[in-house]
Protein backbone atom coordinates (compact mmCIF):
# COMPACT_ATOMS: atom_id res chain seq x y z
CA UNK A 1 0.00 0.00 0.00
CA UNK A 2 1.56 3.32 -1.23
CA UNK A 3 2.80 5.75 1.59
CA UNK A 4 -0.01 7.98 3.66
CA UNK A 5 -2.85 5.77 2.71
CA UNK A 6 -5.92 5.01 4.39
CA UNK A 7 -6.99 2.22 6.59
CA UNK A 8 -8.88 -0.11 4.53
CA UNK A 9 -8.74 -3.50 6.50
CA UNK A 10 -9.28 -4.11 10.25
CA UNK A 11 -8.91 -7.26 11.68
CA UNK A 12 -11.80 -8.70 11.84
CA UNK A 13 -13.30 -7.84 8.66
CA UNK A 14 -13.03 -5.14 5.94
CA UNK A 15 -13.73 -1.82 6.53
CA UNK A 16 -13.73 -1.93 10.44
CA UNK A 17 -12.47 1.14 11.84
CA UNK A 18 -9.26 0.75 14.33
CA UNK A 19 -8.83 2.05 17.57
CA UNK A 20 -11.35 4.45 19.00
CA UNK A 21 -9.97 8.20 18.19
CA UNK A 22 -10.50 11.14 20.48
CA UNK A 23 -13.79 13.23 20.57
CA UNK A 24 -13.82 16.87 19.51
CA UNK A 25 -12.50 18.55 16.27
CA UNK A 26 -13.92 19.58 13.09
CA UNK A 27 -13.25 18.27 9.21
CA UNK A 28 -14.22 20.27 5.87
CA UNK A 29 -15.43 18.48 3.42
CA UNK A 30 -16.58 19.78 -0.55
CA UNK A 31 -19.26 18.92 -2.48
CA UNK A 32 -19.91 20.41 -6.38
CA UNK A 33 -23.56 20.91 -5.59
CA UNK A 34 -26.07 21.64 -2.56
CA UNK A 35 -29.23 20.47 -1.75
CA UNK A 36 -32.49 21.24 -3.49
CA UNK A 37 -34.31 20.65 -0.23
CA UNK A 38 -34.34 19.16 3.24
CA UNK A 39 -36.87 16.67 2.18
CA UNK A 40 -35.66 13.58 0.54
CA UNK A 41 -38.88 13.04 -0.90
CA UNK A 42 -38.62 15.53 -3.18
CA UNK A 43 -35.38 15.47 -3.93
CA UNK A 44 -32.89 12.76 -5.09
CA UNK A 45 -29.64 14.09 -6.41
CA UNK A 46 -26.84 13.11 -4.94
CA UNK A 47 -26.46 16.06 -2.47
CA UNK A 48 -29.93 15.75 -1.09
CA UNK A 49 -29.34 11.82 -0.35
CA UNK A 50 -25.82 13.30 1.40
CA UNK A 51 -27.89 15.72 3.41
CA UNK A 52 -30.05 12.90 4.33
CA UNK A 53 -27.27 10.19 5.27
CA UNK A 54 -25.71 12.67 7.67
CA UNK A 55 -29.04 13.41 9.63
CA UNK A 56 -31.43 11.53 8.81
CA UNK A 57 -31.26 7.34 10.23
CA UNK A 58 -31.92 4.11 8.51
CA UNK A 59 -33.67 0.45 9.42
CA UNK A 60 -30.59 -0.67 7.98
CA UNK A 61 -27.87 0.02 5.52
CA UNK A 62 -25.30 -1.72 3.05
CA UNK A 63 -21.54 -1.66 4.69
CA UNK A 64 -19.62 0.21 1.30
CA UNK A 65 -16.89 -2.39 1.91
CA UNK A 66 -18.35 -5.99 2.59
CA UNK A 67 -21.60 -5.26 0.36
CA UNK A 68 -23.31 -6.67 3.57
CA UNK A 69 -26.23 -5.28 4.98
CA UNK A 70 -25.75 -4.34 8.61
CA UNK A 71 -28.02 -2.89 11.78
CA UNK A 72 -29.08 0.82 12.31
CA UNK A 73 -32.28 1.79 13.85
CA UNK A 74 -33.44 -2.29 13.04
CA UNK A 75 -31.09 -4.57 15.49
CA UNK A 76 -31.97 -7.27 14.09
CA UNK A 77 -34.39 -8.92 12.00
CA UNK A 78 -35.76 -12.59 11.03
CA UNK A 79 -37.21 -13.90 7.46
CA UNK A 80 -40.18 -16.32 8.16
CA UNK A 81 -40.72 -19.40 6.33
CA UNK A 82 -43.05 -17.97 3.91
CA UNK A 83 -39.57 -15.98 2.25
CA UNK A 84 -41.89 -12.97 2.17
CA UNK A 85 -42.21 -11.27 5.89
CA UNK A 86 -39.44 -9.78 7.95
CA UNK A 87 -39.52 -9.06 11.39
CA UNK A 88 -37.14 -6.02 12.79
CA UNK A 89 -36.73 -5.68 16.19
CA UNK A 90 -36.31 -1.58 16.58
CA UNK A 91 -33.59 -0.48 18.98
CA UNK A 92 -34.41 0.79 22.32
CA UNK A 93 -34.09 3.76 24.23
CA UNK A 94 -33.21 5.70 20.89
CA UNK A 95 -34.48 9.62 20.75
CA UNK A 96 -34.30 12.05 17.68
CA UNK A 97 -32.31 14.75 17.60
CA UNK A 98 -34.79 16.97 19.39
CA UNK A 99 -35.50 14.44 22.57
CA UNK A 100 -38.63 12.66 21.05
CA UNK A 101 -38.75 9.42 21.29
CA UNK A 102 -38.32 7.18 18.17
CA UNK A 103 -40.98 3.92 18.36
CA UNK A 104 -42.53 2.01 15.66
CA UNK A 105 -44.94 4.54 14.58
CA UNK A 106 -42.16 6.79 12.84
CA UNK A 107 -40.87 3.67 11.00
CA UNK A 108 -45.33 3.42 9.83
CA UNK A 109 -44.99 7.34 9.39
CA UNK A 110 -42.27 6.95 6.82
CA UNK A 111 -43.47 4.77 5.13
CA UNK A 112 -47.09 5.96 4.62
CA UNK A 113 -45.17 9.40 3.42
CA UNK A 114 -43.35 7.52 0.92
CA UNK A 115 -46.55 5.71 -0.72
CA UNK A 116 -48.97 8.46 -0.25
CA UNK A 117 -50.33 10.02 -3.48
CA UNK A 118 -49.98 13.74 -2.44
CA UNK A 119 -46.52 13.70 -1.62
CA UNK A 120 -45.34 11.95 -4.94
CA UNK A 121 -42.22 10.79 -3.47
CA UNK A 122 -39.18 10.69 -5.17
CA UNK A 123 -38.34 7.39 -3.17
CA UNK A 124 -41.36 5.59 -3.98
CA UNK A 125 -40.58 3.27 -7.02
CA UNK A 126 -37.45 2.51 -5.29
CA UNK A 127 -39.59 0.68 -2.38
CA UNK A 128 -42.20 -0.95 -4.62
CA UNK A 129 -41.41 -4.67 -5.96
CA UNK A 130 -43.18 -5.09 -9.06
CA UNK A 131 -45.28 -1.72 -8.78
CA UNK A 132 -46.55 -2.85 -4.91
CA UNK A 133 -45.87 -1.48 -2.16
CA UNK A 134 -44.56 -2.92 0.98
CA UNK A 135 -47.14 -4.10 3.77
CA UNK A 136 -46.15 -2.46 6.84
CA UNK A 137 -47.33 -3.43 10.28
CA UNK A 138 -46.54 -2.69 13.62
CA UNK A 139 -47.52 -5.29 16.90
CA UNK A 140 -45.93 -2.86 19.12
CA UNK A 141 -43.64 0.12 19.77
CA UNK A 142 -40.26 -1.73 18.98
CA UNK A 143 -41.35 -4.45 16.03
CA UNK A 144 -42.01 -3.62 12.85
CA UNK A 145 -43.30 -6.45 10.32
CA UNK A 146 -42.69 -5.74 6.56
CA UNK A 147 -43.80 -8.21 3.98
CA UNK A 148 -43.22 -8.50 0.54
CA UNK A 149 -45.92 -8.52 -2.22
CA UNK A 150 -43.67 -11.03 -3.90
CA UNK A 151 -40.31 -13.11 -3.30
CA UNK A 152 -37.62 -10.66 -3.07
CA UNK A 153 -33.76 -11.71 -3.48
CA UNK A 154 -32.44 -8.31 -2.27
CA UNK A 155 -34.72 -8.19 0.96
CA UNK A 156 -34.21 -5.31 3.15
CA UNK A 157 -31.62 -4.00 0.83
CA UNK A 158 -34.08 -1.73 -0.30
CA UNK A 159 -34.52 -0.09 3.19
CA UNK A 160 -31.14 1.75 2.72
CA UNK A 161 -32.50 4.32 0.71
CA UNK A 162 -35.51 4.63 3.12
CA UNK A 163 -35.44 7.58 5.60
CA UNK A 164 -37.14 7.66 8.82
CA UNK A 165 -38.91 11.21 9.61
CA UNK A 166 -40.28 12.17 12.99
CA UNK A 167 -43.70 11.95 13.23
CA UNK A 168 -44.65 14.32 15.61
CA UNK A 169 -42.85 17.23 13.47
CA UNK A 170 -44.33 16.25 10.28
CA UNK A 171 -47.43 14.03 10.85
CA UNK A 172 -49.96 17.15 10.24
CA UNK A 173 -48.50 18.21 7.08
CA UNK A 174 -49.07 14.66 5.74
CA UNK A 175 -52.43 14.22 6.89
CA UNK A 176 -52.99 17.44 4.97
CA UNK A 177 -51.54 16.43 2.42
CA UNK A 178 -48.60 19.10 2.16
CA UNK A 179 -45.59 16.99 2.84
CA UNK A 180 -44.01 18.15 -0.11
CA UNK A 181 -44.28 22.17 0.85
CA UNK A 182 -42.00 20.73 4.39
CA UNK A 183 -38.57 20.97 5.41
CA UNK A 184 -37.35 23.03 2.29
CA UNK A 185 -33.40 25.01 2.34
CA UNK A 186 -35.39 28.56 4.04
CA UNK A 187 -36.40 26.09 7.04
CA UNK A 188 -34.73 26.81 10.33
CA UNK A 189 -32.39 24.31 11.20
CA UNK A 190 -34.13 24.10 15.27
CA UNK A 191 -37.10 22.86 13.11
CA UNK A 192 -35.72 20.04 11.73
CA UNK A 193 -35.02 16.31 13.78
CA UNK A 194 -33.84 12.93 12.76
CA UNK A 195 -31.92 10.32 13.72
CA UNK A 196 -28.55 10.78 11.97
CA UNK A 197 -25.31 11.32 13.40
CA UNK A 198 -25.45 15.23 12.77
CA UNK A 199 -27.60 17.81 12.52
CA UNK A 200 -27.94 20.94 10.20
CA UNK A 201 -26.16 23.81 12.32
CA UNK A 202 -26.13 25.90 9.73
CA UNK A 203 -26.88 27.01 6.00
CA UNK A 204 -25.77 29.36 3.54
CA UNK A 205 -26.95 29.13 0.57
CA UNK A 206 -24.27 28.38 -2.20
CA UNK A 207 -21.58 28.63 0.04
CA UNK A 208 -21.63 26.04 2.89
CA UNK A 209 -23.60 23.32 5.42
CA UNK A 210 -22.01 23.16 8.84
CA UNK A 211 -23.22 19.96 10.85
CA UNK A 212 -23.18 19.60 14.36
CA UNK A 213 -22.99 16.56 16.39
CA UNK A 214 -26.15 15.16 17.42
CA UNK A 215 -26.04 14.55 21.06
CA UNK A 216 -28.91 12.16 21.12
CA UNK A 217 -27.34 9.81 18.06
CA UNK A 218 -28.10 6.21 19.26
CA UNK A 219 -24.41 4.24 17.81
CA UNK A 220 -21.72 4.25 20.04
CA UNK A 221 -17.61 2.20 19.49
CA UNK A 222 -17.02 -1.24 20.63
CA UNK A 223 -15.18 0.62 23.64
CA UNK A 224 -19.29 2.16 24.39
CA UNK A 225 -18.32 5.82 23.82
CA UNK A 226 -20.87 7.25 21.75
CA UNK A 227 -20.67 8.36 18.41
CA UNK A 228 -19.89 10.60 16.15
CA UNK A 229 -16.68 11.66 17.59
CA UNK A 230 -16.39 15.18 15.90
CA UNK A 231 -17.83 18.03 17.00
CA UNK A 232 -18.64 19.56 13.36
CA UNK A 233 -18.49 18.70 9.90
CA UNK A 234 -18.68 21.60 7.50
CA UNK A 235 -19.91 20.94 3.71
CA UNK A 236 -18.03 23.77 1.49
CA UNK A 237 -20.12 24.43 -1.77
CA UNK A 238 -17.24 24.20 -4.38
CA UNK A 239 -18.65 23.96 -7.86
CA UNK A 240 -15.44 23.75 -9.72
CA UNK A 241 -13.89 20.75 -9.54
CA UNK A 242 -10.69 22.49 -10.72
CA UNK A 243 -10.72 24.51 -7.37
CA UNK A 244 -12.29 21.73 -5.63
CA UNK A 245 -8.92 19.51 -6.04
CA UNK A 246 -6.48 23.33 -5.44
CA UNK A 247 -8.27 22.99 -2.04
CA UNK A 248 -7.70 19.32 -0.96
CA UNK A 249 -4.23 19.77 -1.88
CA UNK A 250 -3.33 23.16 -0.64
CA UNK A 251 -5.00 21.77 2.71
CA UNK A 252 -7.59 24.14 2.58
CA UNK A 253 -10.33 20.74 2.60
CA UNK A 254 -9.93 17.38 4.56
CA UNK A 255 -11.68 15.41 1.90
CA UNK A 256 -14.02 15.98 -1.35
CA UNK A 257 -17.23 13.72 -1.79
CA UNK A 258 -15.90 12.64 -5.37
CA UNK A 259 -12.71 10.40 -6.38
CA UNK A 260 -9.92 12.06 -8.20
CA UNK A 261 -9.77 12.91 -11.38
CA UNK A 262 -7.45 11.11 -13.26
CA UNK A 263 -5.16 13.62 -14.10
CA UNK A 264 -4.97 14.51 -10.21
CA UNK A 265 -3.73 11.66 -9.38
CA UNK A 266 0.00 11.86 -10.21
CA UNK A 267 0.06 15.15 -8.40
CA UNK A 268 -1.81 13.91 -5.61
CA UNK A 269 1.06 10.80 -5.21
CA UNK A 270 3.44 13.35 -4.75
CA UNK A 271 1.38 14.91 -2.16
CA UNK A 272 0.94 11.59 -0.20
CA UNK A 273 4.32 10.87 -0.04
CA UNK A 274 5.14 14.24 1.61
CA UNK A 275 3.27 13.19 3.48
CA UNK A 276 0.14 16.41 2.55
CA UNK A 277 -2.23 14.01 1.56
CA UNK A 278 -3.45 10.05 1.80
CA UNK A 279 -4.23 8.65 -1.11
CA UNK A 280 -5.58 5.39 -1.78
CA UNK A 281 -6.76 3.25 -5.00
CA UNK A 282 -10.17 2.37 -3.59
CA UNK A 283 -10.95 -0.41 -6.36
CA UNK A 284 -12.24 -0.60 -10.00
CA UNK A 285 -14.82 1.71 -10.33
CA UNK A 286 -19.08 0.07 -10.77
CA UNK A 287 -20.64 2.40 -12.60
CA UNK A 288 -18.29 3.06 -15.81
CA UNK A 289 -19.32 5.09 -19.09
CA UNK A 290 -20.70 3.35 -21.55
CA UNK A 291 -21.67 3.79 -25.26
CA UNK A 292 -25.48 3.00 -27.03
CA UNK A 293 -26.85 3.30 -30.47
CA UNK A 294 -30.62 4.26 -31.03
CA UNK A 295 -32.16 0.80 -31.82
CA UNK A 296 -35.28 2.31 -31.20
CA UNK A 297 -38.02 1.59 -34.80
CA UNK A 298 -38.48 5.59 -34.68
CA UNK A 299 -34.87 6.16 -35.23
CA UNK A 300 -34.96 10.02 -37.44
CA UNK A 301 -32.88 8.41 -39.84
CA UNK A 302 -32.47 7.08 -43.65
CA UNK A 303 -33.58 3.62 -44.43
CA UNK A 304 -29.63 2.83 -45.61
CA UNK A 305 -28.43 4.62 -42.44
CA UNK A 306 -30.90 2.71 -40.28
CA UNK A 307 -29.70 -0.44 -41.73
CA UNK A 308 -25.85 -0.75 -40.56
CA UNK A 309 -26.37 1.85 -37.62
CA UNK A 310 -28.77 -0.08 -35.89
CA UNK A 311 -27.05 -3.61 -37.01
CA UNK A 312 -25.68 -6.04 -34.20
CA UNK A 313 -22.34 -6.48 -36.37
CA UNK A 314 -21.76 -3.00 -36.83
CA UNK A 315 -21.50 -2.75 -32.97
CA UNK A 316 -19.33 -5.43 -32.68
CA UNK A 317 -17.27 -3.31 -35.48
CA UNK A 318 -17.06 -0.85 -33.29
CA UNK A 319 -15.73 -2.98 -30.15
CA UNK A 320 -13.12 -4.58 -32.53
CA UNK A 321 -12.04 -1.10 -34.41
CA UNK A 322 -11.51 0.63 -30.72
CA UNK A 323 -8.38 -0.30 -28.60
CA UNK A 324 -9.07 0.18 -25.26
CA UNK A 325 -5.40 0.16 -23.92
CA UNK A 326 -5.03 3.33 -26.26
CA UNK A 327 -8.41 4.38 -24.04
CA UNK A 328 -7.08 3.84 -20.97
CA UNK A 329 -3.76 5.27 -21.53
CA UNK A 330 -5.32 8.59 -23.62
CA UNK A 331 -8.51 9.08 -20.81
CA UNK A 332 -7.38 7.78 -17.52
CA UNK A 333 -3.89 8.14 -17.93
CA UNK A 334 -3.20 4.23 -17.27
CA UNK A 335 -5.62 4.76 -14.17
CA UNK A 336 -8.08 2.40 -15.22
CA UNK A 337 -8.95 -1.60 -16.72
CA UNK A 338 -10.15 -2.29 -19.73
CA UNK A 339 -13.63 -3.73 -19.88
CA UNK A 340 -16.38 -5.27 -22.44
CA UNK A 341 -19.30 -5.16 -20.22
CA UNK A 342 -21.55 -2.89 -17.45
CA UNK A 343 -20.40 -5.81 -14.78
CA UNK A 344 -16.74 -4.61 -13.24
CA UNK A 345 -14.70 -6.52 -10.30
CA UNK A 346 -16.17 -4.70 -7.98
CA UNK A 347 -19.19 -6.32 -8.32
CA UNK A 348 -18.04 -8.85 -6.12
CA UNK A 349 -20.13 -12.16 -6.53
CA UNK A 350 -22.28 -11.00 -9.73
CA UNK A 351 -19.04 -10.68 -11.80
CA UNK A 352 -18.30 -13.39 -14.58
CA UNK A 353 -15.00 -13.36 -15.83
CA UNK A 354 -15.42 -15.34 -19.42
CA UNK A 355 -18.06 -13.90 -21.03
CA UNK A 356 -17.43 -13.36 -25.20
CA UNK A 357 -15.68 -10.32 -26.32
CA UNK A 358 -14.87 -8.40 -29.25
CA UNK A 359 -11.26 -7.57 -28.81
CA UNK A 360 -9.19 -4.94 -30.47
CA UNK A 361 -8.73 -6.23 -34.05
CA UNK A 362 -9.06 -3.93 -37.20
CA UNK A 363 -8.93 -6.43 -39.57
CA UNK A 364 -12.16 -8.37 -38.25
CA UNK A 365 -13.50 -4.83 -37.76
CA UNK A 366 -13.05 -4.51 -41.63
CA UNK A 367 -14.84 -7.39 -42.37
CA UNK A 368 -17.41 -7.14 -40.64
CA UNK A 369 -18.00 -3.45 -42.06
CA UNK A 370 -17.83 -4.95 -45.37
CA UNK A 371 -20.31 -7.70 -44.76
CA UNK A 372 -23.08 -4.70 -43.99
CA UNK A 373 -22.12 -3.50 -47.68
CA UNK A 374 -19.49 -0.81 -46.22
CA UNK A 375 -16.79 -0.12 -48.22
CA UNK A 376 -14.34 2.48 -49.83
CA UNK A 377 -15.88 2.99 -53.01
CA UNK A 378 -13.77 6.37 -53.53
CA UNK A 379 -10.36 5.82 -51.95
CA UNK A 380 -10.86 8.97 -49.67
CA UNK A 381 -10.77 6.65 -46.47
CA UNK A 382 -14.22 6.64 -45.89
CA UNK A 383 -16.62 3.45 -45.17
CA UNK A 384 -19.69 4.21 -47.83
CA UNK A 385 -23.06 2.45 -47.79
CA UNK A 386 -25.04 0.97 -50.32
CA UNK A 387 -26.61 4.19 -51.34
CA UNK A 388 -22.99 5.61 -51.50
CA UNK A 389 -23.64 7.77 -48.39
CA UNK A 390 -20.90 8.47 -46.31
CA UNK A 391 -20.25 5.86 -43.34
CA UNK A 392 -21.17 8.95 -40.47
CA UNK A 393 -23.16 9.09 -37.33
CA UNK A 394 -23.32 11.38 -34.11
CA UNK A 395 -21.91 10.64 -31.13
CA UNK A 396 -23.80 12.97 -28.15
CA UNK A 397 -21.70 13.34 -24.75
CA UNK A 398 -21.67 15.36 -21.54
CA UNK A 399 -19.87 19.14 -22.15
CA UNK A 400 -17.54 19.74 -19.87
CA UNK A 401 -16.80 16.62 -18.19
CA UNK A 402 -13.04 15.55 -19.56
CA UNK A 403 -13.28 12.31 -19.08
CA UNK A 404 -16.65 11.90 -21.32
CA UNK A 405 -15.30 14.60 -23.48
CA UNK A 406 -11.62 12.79 -24.32
CA UNK A 407 -13.07 9.57 -24.19
CA UNK A 408 -15.92 10.42 -27.09
CA UNK A 409 -12.69 11.92 -28.62
CA UNK A 410 -10.76 9.00 -28.91
CA UNK A 411 -13.97 6.62 -29.88
CA UNK A 412 -13.69 9.51 -33.38
CA UNK A 413 -9.98 8.92 -33.78
CA UNK A 414 -10.20 5.06 -33.29
CA UNK A 415 -13.13 5.04 -35.65
CA UNK A 416 -11.99 7.29 -38.28
CA UNK A 417 -9.28 4.55 -38.53
CA UNK A 418 -11.79 2.00 -39.98
CA UNK A 419 -13.35 4.62 -42.13
CA UNK A 420 -16.06 5.27 -40.07
CA UNK A 421 -16.72 9.20 -39.70
CA UNK A 422 -17.97 10.25 -35.74
CA UNK A 423 -18.92 13.57 -35.50
CA UNK A 424 -19.22 14.55 -31.78
CA UNK A 425 -21.74 16.71 -30.51
CA UNK A 426 -21.35 18.28 -26.72
CA UNK A 427 -24.37 19.25 -24.66
CA UNK A 428 -25.11 19.95 -21.35
CA UNK A 429 -26.03 17.20 -19.43
CA UNK A 430 -29.89 18.46 -19.26
CA UNK A 431 -29.94 18.28 -23.19
CA UNK A 432 -28.51 14.63 -23.18
CA UNK A 433 -31.30 13.65 -20.87
CA UNK A 434 -33.75 15.68 -23.51
CA UNK A 435 -32.47 14.16 -26.64
CA UNK A 436 -32.16 10.64 -24.84
CA UNK A 437 -36.18 11.20 -23.37
CA UNK A 438 -37.16 12.02 -27.17
CA UNK A 439 -35.29 9.61 -29.24
CA UNK A 440 -33.23 12.30 -31.24
CA UNK A 441 -29.93 10.83 -31.58
CA UNK A 442 -27.70 8.10 -33.09
CA UNK A 443 -25.32 7.54 -30.14
CA UNK A 444 -24.89 8.30 -26.60
CA UNK A 445 -21.58 8.43 -24.89
CA UNK A 446 -22.57 8.65 -20.99
CA UNK A 447 -23.02 7.44 -17.42
CA UNK A 448 -25.06 6.77 -15.04
CA UNK A 449 -24.32 5.81 -11.06
CA UNK A 450 -24.66 2.70 -9.48
CA UNK A 451 -24.94 2.78 -5.69
CA UNK A 452 -25.91 -0.94 -5.01
CA UNK A 453 -24.27 -3.83 -7.31
CA UNK A 454 -27.34 -6.08 -6.59
CA UNK A 455 -28.24 -6.73 -9.67
CA UNK A 456 -32.03 -6.77 -8.99
CA UNK A 457 -31.76 -3.06 -8.24
CA UNK A 458 -30.80 -2.43 -11.71
CA UNK A 459 -33.85 -3.82 -13.28
CA UNK A 460 -34.13 -0.87 -15.14
CA UNK A 461 -31.12 -1.37 -17.35
CA UNK A 462 -31.63 -4.75 -17.62
CA UNK A 463 -35.51 -5.59 -18.48
CA UNK A 464 -36.41 -4.19 -21.57
CA UNK A 465 -39.34 -2.70 -20.29
CA UNK A 466 -36.54 -0.26 -17.95
CA UNK A 467 -36.13 3.57 -18.33
CA UNK A 468 -32.58 3.12 -18.81
CA UNK A 469 -32.11 0.11 -21.30
CA UNK A 470 -30.75 2.68 -22.93
CA UNK A 471 -30.21 1.45 -26.52
CA UNK A 472 -34.49 0.61 -26.75
CA UNK A 473 -36.30 2.03 -23.55
CA UNK A 474 -39.67 1.16 -22.61
CA UNK A 475 -40.64 -1.38 -24.55
CA UNK A 476 -44.22 -2.74 -24.45
CA UNK A 477 -43.03 -6.16 -25.19
CA UNK A 478 -39.27 -7.37 -25.88
CA UNK A 479 -37.91 -5.96 -29.24
CA UNK A 480 -35.79 -9.50 -29.69
CA UNK A 481 -35.35 -13.14 -28.72
CA UNK A 482 -32.25 -12.06 -26.84
CA UNK A 483 -34.33 -9.60 -24.74
CA UNK A 484 -36.88 -11.95 -24.18
CA UNK A 485 -34.74 -14.44 -22.55
CA UNK A 486 -32.63 -11.63 -20.13
CA UNK A 487 -35.76 -10.57 -19.45
CA UNK A 488 -36.80 -14.09 -18.12
CA UNK A 489 -33.55 -14.14 -16.51
CA UNK A 490 -33.76 -11.23 -14.89
CA UNK A 491 -37.46 -12.02 -13.39
CA UNK A 492 -36.37 -15.11 -12.59
CA UNK A 493 -33.06 -13.56 -10.49
CA UNK A 494 -35.01 -10.94 -8.91
CA UNK A 495 -37.43 -13.37 -7.39
CA UNK A 496 -35.29 -16.08 -6.28
CA UNK A 497 -34.26 -16.00 -2.48
CA UNK A 498 -31.07 -18.59 -3.19
CA UNK A 499 -28.31 -16.68 -3.97
CA UNK A 500 -26.34 -19.69 -6.02
CA UNK A 501 -28.98 -19.76 -8.32
CA UNK A 502 -29.79 -15.57 -8.37
CA UNK A 503 -25.83 -15.92 -9.44
CA UNK A 504 -26.26 -18.41 -12.12
CA UNK A 505 -29.09 -16.24 -13.91
CA UNK A 506 -27.45 -13.56 -13.96
CA UNK A 507 -24.47 -14.97 -15.26
CA UNK A 508 -26.29 -16.28 -18.54
CA UNK A 509 -27.66 -12.77 -18.45
CA UNK A 510 -24.43 -11.07 -19.19
CA UNK A 511 -23.27 -13.56 -21.25
CA UNK A 512 -26.42 -12.65 -23.71
CA UNK A 513 -25.87 -9.01 -22.92
CA UNK A 514 -22.56 -9.11 -24.67
CA UNK A 515 -22.96 -11.79 -27.46
CA UNK A 516 -24.88 -9.31 -28.95
CA UNK A 517 -23.43 -6.04 -27.56
CA UNK A 518 -26.03 -3.50 -27.18
CA UNK A 519 -24.11 -1.13 -25.38
CA UNK A 520 -20.36 -0.68 -25.78
CA UNK A 521 -18.28 -0.44 -22.83
CA UNK A 522 -14.41 0.36 -23.00
CA UNK A 523 -12.86 1.23 -19.42
CA UNK A 524 -13.26 1.41 -16.25
CA UNK A 525 -11.54 3.49 -13.89
CA UNK A 526 -9.52 2.59 -10.58
CA UNK A 527 -11.24 5.08 -7.88
CA UNK A 528 -8.55 7.30 -5.79
CA UNK A 529 -9.81 8.95 -3.07
CA UNK A 530 -7.94 11.53 -0.84
CA UNK A 531 -7.95 12.95 2.29
CA UNK A 532 -5.68 14.93 4.23
CA UNK A 533 -3.40 13.98 7.06
CA UNK A 534 -5.83 15.52 9.78
CA UNK A 535 -8.60 12.51 8.60
CA UNK A 536 -8.67 9.47 10.72
CA UNK A 537 -11.06 6.50 10.55
CA UNK A 538 -11.59 6.99 6.93
CA UNK A 539 -13.03 3.43 5.11
CA UNK A 540 -13.52 4.76 1.60
CA UNK A 541 -15.68 2.76 -0.76
CA UNK A 542 -15.82 2.70 -4.94
CA UNK A 543 -19.30 4.53 -4.61
CA UNK A 544 -20.79 7.67 -3.73
CA UNK A 545 -20.39 8.87 -1.15
CA UNK A 546 -16.81 7.81 -0.93
CA UNK A 547 -15.59 8.89 2.35
CA UNK A 548 -18.44 10.15 4.01
CA UNK A 549 -20.89 7.31 3.55
CA UNK A 550 -20.24 6.13 7.58
CA UNK A 551 -19.59 9.60 8.36
CA UNK A 552 -19.95 9.23 12.16
CA UNK A 553 -16.70 7.44 12.31
CA UNK A 554 -14.74 9.68 10.68
CA UNK A 555 -12.27 11.78 13.18
CA UNK A 556 -9.29 14.83 13.81
CA UNK A 557 -6.38 12.69 14.71
CA UNK A 558 -5.80 13.71 17.98
CA UNK A 559 -9.20 14.98 18.68
CA UNK A 560 -8.68 18.33 17.32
Amino acid sequence: MAAGSLVLDGPDRPGTPPAAPARGGELVASYRSEPVSFNRHLASRAADDLFSRLTQGRLVRRHRITNEIEPRLAESWALADDGLTYTLALRRNVRFSDGEPFTSADVLFSFRAVYDDATNSQLAGELKIGGAPLDVSAPDDHTVVIRFPSPFGPGLRILDGLPILPRHKLEAALDEGRLREMWGTSTPPSELAGLGPFVLAEYTPGQRLVFARNQNFWARDAAGVQLPYLDRLVVETVPEQNVEMLRLESGQLDLTTDEARPEDVAAFRRAAEAGRLQLVDVGIAIDPNLMWINLRPDLKASDSKRAWLQSEDFRRAISHAVDRDVFVNTVYLGAAEPIFGPVTPSYGIWYTPDLPVYAFDRTRAGSLLNGLGLADATGDGVLEDRSAAPVRFSLITQKGNNVRERSAAVIQDQLRQVGIVVDVVGLDQGAVFQRFSTGDYDAIFFGVDITDPDPALMAEFWLSSGAFHFWNPGQATPATEWEARIDDLMRRHVTSLDLDERRDLFAEAQRILAEHVPVLYFAAPHVYVAVSPRVANATPAVTKPQVLWNAEVLAVKGGG
